[in-house]
């Protein structure tokens, strides 16, 4: 993933006389589907909670007004009801084939609704930024496994301790720069 990644960083580079703009970032589509791929498995908020405004009528319950419901978005994004296979790391399940017929509710990395992140464009497009810099200056190489990851909930969502990560640099010769 991260060669097809680094690639398709080098061709919209090379596609865009070497300058990183939002029209860039804006194309690094596998990019942006690993990203989504990662907030699914790992959501910064893993539960939203909302108070009911008015009775809610659910199958068999009726929840009353003025409740605090809380929603489980780490569990909904692991639901194999909504994601074939949901623990493993699939980017294609972004693809936009893959996401027209989708549950709007199954994926809530910025939350939903009226309520959702206002700044969601904005975090993707620093993310990618910053990850399609890293990427195409280093290698990266896990030391710490996903296997060995205990995560912490707190407020939000997080590993109990830092991953470590090994950077190796990117030689470049003049031929390939």
């Amino acid at each position: 993933m991260q060669i097809r990644v680094r690639n398709e960083i080098r061709t919209a580079l090379q596609n865009n006389g070497n300058k990183f703009t939002v029209e860039l970032l804006q194309d690094l589509t596998y990019l942006e589907r690993c990203i989504k791929e990662s907030l699914r498995l790992y959501p910064t908020n893993f539960m939203i909670s909302r108070i009911i405004e008015k009775d809610l009528k659910l199958n068999l319950f009726l929840i009353p007004a003025g409740t605090n419901v809380c929603f489980n978005i780490y569990a909904t994004h692991r639901n194999c009801y909504f994601w074939p296979n949901p623990e493993v790391f699939d980017p294609d399940r972004f693809l936009p084939e893959m996401i027209q017929n989708r549950h709007p509710y199954s994926y809530l990395p910025f939350c939903a609704g009226p309520r959702n992140c206002i700044g969601q464009e904005f975090a993707m497009l620093k993310m990618k930024a910053i990850i399609a810099l890293v990427i195409q200056h280093f290698y990266l190489e896990p030391i710490d496994y996903l296997k060995d990851v205990r995560l912490n909930v707190n407020f939000i969502l997080r590993p109990s301790s830092s991953l470590r990560v090994k950077f190796t640099p990117i030689c470049k010769t003049n031929a390939s720069s």
